[in-house]
Order: C-alpha cells, then sequence, then structure tokens
C-alpha cells in the first residue's frame, strides 16, 4: 500500500520516521488526553478486588469506565493517524509515491477527528434511566386507537430486539382492541453502555405521530389521516422525587371498559392528583387497588421529575441547539405512510420504505438518524461557542 517499489524498506522508513514527535493539533485533543488518564486511573482501580466488595462503587466505575473507553479509543486512533501523516509527509517529499498516501492518511484523520468531537459532546445524564411511555389516541375515533395500539405493539417489539423489559402499567382499551391511553414501562436489564440506556434511545419518540391508511371501519376504500400522541419520560427513583402524601388526592372509582370479572364490580381503580401541580394520574389494569395506587404513583413520579427538569431548563433558558431538540413536542414528528410503506420522520428529513419492518420493532435505523443529528448539532453549537 506505500508504493510499488521495496514495500520492506518503506516500511521500515515509515517505521522509523513514525518515532518523531506526536504534533497532533485536533479538536478536544486536550479534553481526550484528560479523559485517557482517566481511563487508565479507572483500569488501575477496577483491577484491585477490594473495589469488588463494594457492588455499587464497582458498577459506578465500571458505567465510567465503559463511557470512556469508546473516546479513548478514537482519541488513539487520532494520534496514531497524526504520526503516520508526519511520516507520510517526510517521506512524500523524496518519493512521489507516497504523496496518494498522505491524502488518504488526511481524509482519515479528519473522520477520526469528527468521531472524537462526537464522542466529547456532554451525555444527557438521564440516559441510563428507565422510561415510561404514554401513547394517547388523538382525533380519529377508534382509528386512532387502533394505532395507538400499533405503537404500542412497535415499542414492545423494539424492546425485545434490545433485551429490555416491559410492562403495562394502565390501559384504556377501545372496541376494536386499540387503545384510548396506554402506559408503558421499559427497564433496561443491567448497566447499559454508553448510548445505550433505555432513555438516551427512546427519548426522540415524543411528539405527535400521524398514520396514513384505509381503516378497518372505512367501506369505501379511502385513506385517512390520524394521529396518536406519545410522551417518553425518564423514570424517577423515589429518592429523586419525594412527594408529600399530604399533596396527593387519591380518589377509587369502579374499572371501565372491557375486561374480566372484577371490571365493574369493584372500586379497584384509582385517581390520584398531586393537588400542588394539579397533575391527574389514573390506573385501573389491577385487580387490586393498592397494586393500582403504586403504579399511578410511579407514573406521577416520573410527570413530577420531568415537570421540574422543564422548569429548572426554563429558568436557565436553556438553548436547544440540535435539530430535534428545537422541535416542539406538540408538532407533529413522523409519519406512517402504509399505501407506500413508508416511514418519514419529519425533524431530520429521514425517509425510508420499511414500515412493517418498523412497525415489528426495527427502530434502530430512524432512532440512530436522531441520535446522529442531536449530536451533530450540540457539537455545531460547542464549536460556534467556542469560536
Amino acid at each position: 500500500m506505500w508504493g510499488r517499489r521495496d514495500d520492506k524498506d518503506r516500511t521500515q522508513q515509515r517505521d522509523d520516521a513514525m518515532n518523531t514527535p506526536d504534533q497532533s493539533g485536533a479538536a478536544g485533543a486536550g479534553d481526550a488526553a484528560d479523559r485517557e488518564a482517566g481511563d487508565q486511573d479507572l483500569e488501575r482501580r477496577l483491577a484491585d478486588p477490594a473495589l469488588h466488595a463494594d457492588a455499587s462503587a464497582a458498577r459506578k466505575l465500571g458505567r465510567r469506565y465503559a463511557e470512556l473507553t469508546p473516546i479513548v479509543e478514537a482519541y488513539r486512533g487520532l494520534r496514531r493517524a497524526e504520526a503516520d501523516i508526519e511520516a507520510a509527509r517526510e517521506l512524500a517529499a523524496e518519493d512521489e509515491d507516497f504523496r496518494s498516501e498522505l491524502v488518504e492518511l488526511t481524509e482519515r484523520r479528519d473522520e477520526l477527528e469528527q468521531r472524537l468531537r462526537l464522542l466529547l459532546v456532554p451525555r444527557d445524564p438521564q440516559d441510563d434511566k428507565d422510561v415510561i411511555v404514554e401513547i394517547k389516541a388523538g382525533e380519529g375515533g377508534e382509528e386512532s386507537a387502533l394505532f395507538a395500539g400499533d405503537l404500542l405493539r412497535m415499542y414492545q417489539r423494539y424492546a425485545e430486539r434490545r433485551g429490555w423489559r416491559t410492562e403495562v402499567l394502565d390501559s384504556v382499551p377501545s372496541d376494536l382492541g386499540g387503545y384510548k391511553d396506554v402506559s408503558l414501562a421499559v427497564k433496561s436489564r443491567g448497566a447499559p453502555g454508553p448510548g445505550e440506556g433505555v432513555w438516551a434511545r427512546l427519548k426522540y419518540e415524543g411528539g405527535v405521530h400521524r398514520v396514513q391508511r384505509v381503516p378497518v371501519t372505512e367501506s369505501q376504500g379511502r385513506i385517512h389521516t390520524s394521529a396518536a400522541g406519545v410522551l417518553v419520560l425518564p423514570e424517577a427513583d423515589p429518592v429523586e422525587v419525594t412527594i408529600d402524601p399530604a399533596d396527593l388526592r387519591v380518589d377509587v372509582f369502579r374499572s371501565s371498559g372491557p375486561g374480566g370479572q372484577s371490571v365493574n364490580t369493584t372500586d379497584s381503580a384509582v385517581r390520584i392528583t398531586h393537588v400542588p401541580t394539579g397533575i391527574v394520574v389514573s390506573c385501573q389494569n389491577e385487580k387490586s387497588q393498592l397494586q393500582n395506587k403504586e403504579q399511578a404513583l410511579r407514573i406521577l413520579r416520573a410527570r413530577l421529575l420531568a415537570q421540574a427538569q422543564a422548569d429548572a431548563e426554563a429558568q436557565a433558558q436553556a438553548e436547544r441547539r440540535s435539530q430535534v431538540r428545537t422541535v416542539d413536542r406538540s408538532q407533529r414528528v413522523r409519519t406512517y405512510n402504509f399505501p407506500e410503506n413508508r416511514i418519514s420522520d419529519h425533524r431530520v428529513g429521514y425517509k425510508a420504505y420499511n414500515l412493517d419492518q418498523v412497525l415489528d420493532g426495527d427502530l434502530d435505523a430512524v432512532i440512530n438518524a436522531l441520535v446522529e443529528a442531536d449530536r451533530s448539532g450540540q457539537a455545531a453549537g460547542d464549536d460556534a461557542a467556542a469560536g
């Protein structure tokens, strides 16, 4: 690769030239060097048997090590690329065969710089959290409720592909087997890697999802448009959100809708109102009033945490720099077009013709597009601020 003549000699020349001091000036190199030192320190600490006597501390350090590893690997790759460029530049002055290789190495260096820049974008502190996904049917009657059911199954199947666990916390079924309202808890198994947590992947799903298809209730074969709303909340730990029982109004009532023998026979359904904020949560899925109350409190904690975070952002006038984060959650975010088998995400211009696969849980491509847009937007904002 390093030329057509005397490859062995050229390789030796290149290796000798690479012994010169590294002159890397890549963006973010200083920060990455600090991460490399931190990575080495974590390696030493994780190798200490005494650490593993404290399982919680070991998991925390393990997660941090997993976060740093891709940054360190990219940084070391960048340093190697810079050294290769310096070697090729010296050799190209004596032999033209090295000039094309210099161009290739420079392109490789630029790619690594961009990768490192994206990796150094500050992570969302919520990324490792589990989530609660709330899906509500919108205008469109039964067709909208059926679409809400399609979205529920899509997220359940996506969770299966990722090895996550799901649990329906509450649901209000429709007459044709859809859902007027449904809440789904999604939980990871074990400690997720960087960017692989449930919130990290599903936080972009919030907004209005629109469907275009011929409804089962349509006798003339006409295509209708309806929608369902999706709200994704990081699930709050009890220690994160303290709820004063005096701030709650708890009402019980009889369950409604299709169900087993407990429906409409006992006051097992629970409605909790958080008086200071006016947030109301109802649960009727479980046969036990106590179980319904616990589920309702889980949802309430998640909503209170989301509201507290939103209030903090507003107070700090936090600017959402990426294409994804500037979109109002009340706006249409995605269209599911059945006649064309097309999925379109309007926030980043993503389009693909594999809707059937997406509804079967193959969501990674569209989510990856949103993740990349988010990271690129943040990196561009950081560069502009630095400039």
